[in-house]
Formats: structure tokens, sequence, C-alpha cells
């Protein structure tokens, strides 16, 4: 396809951004919204497959419901030119297996916030009712500002509903993130997705992923029955807790992991927390108590009515508020008449006892 190309006589093909077994994509202008969008472009021999447009239309709407901070929206989709096209958001960055090609490996705190995210877009996935069936860190954008964002869903579904003789040499999914269920070709679960987090965030930190062959039969095999190379190799200081996690996760039959993508997140929450969210705010507390004595004096100087010369007045007040027990007592010293008057009929009393003690004194003097 050349470029630029108008597709669908709305989007402007600006630029390939990658290549791969079953399609293109590339960033394009929207005209008729005028914005920036990411447009993957399926290869023809899918394109004309009956069933694979039947079953792509049906996983992309489902794919357009999905509406996540960590998930990649889906715009539009269709078919222009004989050619099948869904329409995403573009997001700047790169793709969580560039960022490590790059830097070879990440630290549990900078890796750990990252697959928090991904666990949190596939979660609500899951919640839905969708399984995404082809987790791997291509499919996982990275922003500038550390935001992950999961892509492509539906599209390994859509691929699994081709007969077996027309996807001889089609894979669904990708083999090295593949689940041992994936591998024998069985029905997938979220628990599936949850077993390539785990190949994704075993790569991440240690650079290399748990299972490579010279072949997909082979490196079916080794997801179906092989145990990894323990990732405390890689990293000898990694947590105990975490690397029992990633046990868990790499395990071989679905119902020893965690059931969905959600709960593998909140166990991570322990080890990171996600770069862009609120607490990432919360490690520089003096800025909260800052904040409210401005808040407060900048309603001061725009009132200049009568509040502005009672407000030497009311410290006085503040003080007083910040020892409210002390401030009730004086208020019940002022207004307990009850003792008060209680007091009085004992002096009364006692006094009208004078008397009769004198009496009773001079009687036995005399």
């Amino acid at each position: 396809m050349t470029e630029p190309t108008l597709l669908n006589n709305r989007y402007q093909l600006l630029q390939k951004l990658g290549a791969g077994g079953m399609s293109e994509v590339f960033r394009a202008r929207d005209l008729t919204l005028d914005r920036y969008v990411a447009i993957k472009v399926l290869r023809k021999d899918y394109s004309s497959n009956a069933d694979f447009q039947k079953s792509f239309r049906t996983e992309a709407r489902s794919a357009a419901n999905l509406s996540h901070p960590n998930i990649v929206t889906v715009h539009d989709f269709g078919l222009a030119d004989d050619l099948l096209f869904i329409v995403m958001e573009f997001i700047p960055g790169k793709d969580l297996k560039q960022l490590i090609r790059e830097r070879g490996r990440f630290s549990v705190e900078a890796g750990i916030p990252l697959i928090i995210q991904a666990c949190a877009g596939l979660g609500y996935a899951h919640r839905a009712g969708l399984v995404h069936c082809d987790v791997k860190p291509h499919n996982m954008l990275v922003s500038a500002d550390g935001r992950l964002k999961v892509t492509d869903f539906g599209i390994a579904r859509a691929l699994s509903t081709m007969a077996p003789g027309e996807k001889s040499d089609v894979v669904w999914g990708s083999p090295l993130y593949f689940s041992p269920e994936q591998a024998r070709g069985e029905a997938l679960s979220p628990a599936s997705d949850v077993y390539s987090i785990g190949v994704v965030m075993y790569e991440l930190l240690s650079g290399a992923p748990p299972f490579t062959a010279s072949t997909l039969e082979e490196l079916a095999r080794l997801h179906i029955s092989a145990r990894p190379i323990p990732i405390r190799e890689y990293i000898p200081d990694i947590p105990a807790a975490l690397e029992e996690i990633i046990a868990k996760v790499l395990s071989k039959e679905p119902s020893a992991r965690y059931r969905t993508a959600d709960q593998l997140g909140r166990v991570l929450l322990k080890f990171g927390t996600v770069p862009d969210a609120p607490p990432a705010v919360s490690p520089l507390p003096a800025a909260r108590p800052v904040s409210p004595p401005a808040t407060r004096e900048m309603p001061l100087p725009p009132p200049p009515l009568v509040p502005a010369p009672v407000r030497p007045v009311q410290p006085a007040p503040v003080v007083s508020r910040q020892a409210p027990e002390t401030e009730q007592e004086y208020a019940h010293e002022e207004i307990d008449w009850v003792t008060v008057g209680l007091s009085l009929l004992a002096l009364l009393a006692v006094g009208g006892l004078i008397p009769f003690w004198m009496m009773v004194y001079f009687s036995y003097v005399k």
C-alpha cells in the first residue's frame, strides 16, 4: 500500500508505524473529525475470508465497547478496497517490546507499575466477558508519561474462527506468550491471559522470556510441560513474595493461577504503584498542608468589605477551636446555674444554723 492513501474516503494514511504477519499499522488523520488515529489494515488473504470478516466485525464491536484508561480505544472499523481495517486512538510512544529491547530489563520498581496497568486494562475486559487471547509486550503501548494501554482486543479471537486448513500458516496468538491450554488448542479463559501476563512480567524483569525454541512445536511443548528457569537466577535480590507470584502465574493448570487479571493486579500493588495515579502525588506530604492556607488566604484579599477589619479579631476563636474541650468547659461553667443554685442553698442552710448553734452554745455557757 502506497502512502499517503485515502482509506474509506475519510482516513488519510500518513506513515507506516509497523508491520506483522497479518497486518500493517499506520498513523493516519481522520479528515472528518480532524484528529490523528492509528489504523491497522489486515492482509488481503484475511480480509477476503468470509468467516473471518464476520467474526472480525463481532470482535471489533465488542472491543469498541471497552472504555478504560489502560485500553486503546477503538473508534471505527470496516472494509474498504477489499481490506479490513480497524481505527484506534493514536498513542505517541513505544510498545513494551521496544522498551525491553532498549533497556535490557526493568527493575522491580519500574516494571511492576507497568504490569499493574496492564492488569487493570485486561481485568476490565475480563469483567466485560472478553478474553484478549494475544497478550504480549507488542500489544502494550507506553506513552511518554508512563501510561500503558493494551491494544488489539479481539483480533486473535477472530482468527480462531477460521477453519484449520485456512489458517495453517496463521499463528493464533504469539507462541512466546502462549498459555499451555492455548498451545494445546483448548478453550481459553481469563486465566489464559493471566499466564501470558506472567510471561510478559518474567521477560520485563529478567530481560528474556521464560521459554525460547527454534520451532513452534518445541515452544508449545515447553509451555505445556517445562518449568522456566527460576527468575532469581536473573535477579538474585528479587523479593521472595514476588518470585512466588510469578511462579503461581506461570502454573500449567489454569486453576492454579489467579483467575483474572484484576486479582493479579491487586496482589502486585504491594510492589509498586501506577506512576500517574493519585498515589504518585502523595509522596509530597508537605504540599497538602501548605495548600489549605493558600486557598484560605486567597479569599481574604478579595472581600475588602466589613469582614476585612474583623479578621484581626478572629485569631482568638481560631485558637480556641484548637482546644474545643477547654471551650466546652468554659461554657459549662458559665451556664451551670444548677450548681450555683445548690451552692447558694447550702450557704443559706449553713447560715440559718448559725443562730441555732449560738443558742446552744450560750445555754451551756450559762
